[in-house]
């Protein structure tokens, strides 16, 4: 029917089929390392193997931060230290960045913005043994400032930010805001963070997720430390000639859960900012 909107068309019974097939599939991963987490070596060698979850989470817990050589906890500590402090920067300067890109008119604006795209084609593994070389020559290698610094600021989020903000962001707002006497960084504060708060959601778990799960750099910088990020204390239970997976996927489950919790509160705002992003104003 014509001028129907796509949320007003009910979804039929294949519909409901195939997302809960999906969801299920999707799911399961998890449900998969919750059962691990939970059991015992001998149920891990059961053929065939249970799928139901056993009754030894705390006790494989238990053992995952007891290890002396895992450092476990502080891993986590250096985790939401790391991951909160690059989203936060993230999203102030690259919400900026992308303002002044896409209201701003100054000298060299298109091809500044198309230096920042071309930089999305640059392997992140290309840049390591310089990024490296300057850390250490700053005296940062071995510190969570090494794993910090580098992500302070991205390019996607500067591009991902200027998108919604053109569309978003009417160029009439602004001049309002400058007939009335307003600077720069007060429209900036006033006018334009309010308008993307779901794009700032969005930009935000997307960091946040990528900064916890960043794996190589952390690797590479806190190498040989007793403090490392959750990512490499996961890898160095996963080390040696016998791998004791109920105590890998324990903590596998463990570092997993900021990113369930921050999905459940935030899933809202996120498909919203992704929706507002996909359609012009």
């Amino acid at each position: 029917m014509l001028g129907r909107a796509p949320q007003d068309t009910p979804g039929g019974f294949w519909t409901y089929v195939l997302l809960s097939l999906i969801s299920l599939f999707a799911a399961f991963p998890i449900y998969w390392m919750f059962v691990i987490a939970t059991s015992t070596d001998e149920a891990l060698a059961q053929i065939p193997p249970t799928v139901v979850p056993g009754s030894q989470l705390l006790v494989n817990l238990r053992e995952v931060f007891s290890l002396q050589d895992v450092y476990f906890a502080a891993s986590l500590v250096n985790s939401v230290i790391v991951s909160t402090v690059v989203t936060a920067s993230v999203l102030f300067f690259c919400s900026l960045a992308g303002f002044a890109f896409a209201k701003l008119r100054f000298a060299g604006s298109r091809l500044l913005m198309l230096l920042v795209v071309l930089t999305l084609t640059v392997p992140n593994q290309l840049g390591v043994v310089a990024l490296y070389i300057v850390m250490g020559k700053l005296g940062w290698n071995g510190t969570l400032l090494a794993v910090i610094a580098p992500g302070l600021v991205t390019a996607f989020g500067v591009f991902y930010m200027r998108q919604f903000i053109v569309n978003a962001v009417p160029d009439e707002l602004v001049e309002s805001g400058r007939v009335d006497g307003a600077t720069t960084m007060r429209i900036f504060w006033s006018v334009v963070l309010p308008s993307i708060r779901p794009a700032l959601a969005v930009l935000g778990l997307l960091t946040f997720v990528a900064t916890w799960n960043d794996f190589q750099w952390p690797l590479i910088t806190l190498s040989g430390t007793d403090y490392p990020t959750s990512m490499v204390a996961i890898s160095d239970l996963a080390s040696g000639n016998y791998v004791i997976y109920r105590r890998v996927l324990a903590g596998a489950f463990v570092a997993t859960l900021p990113l369930l919790v921050m999905l459940f509160v935030g899933g809202r705002q996120i498909v919203r900012g992704i929706m507002e992003g996909a359609v012009k104003s």
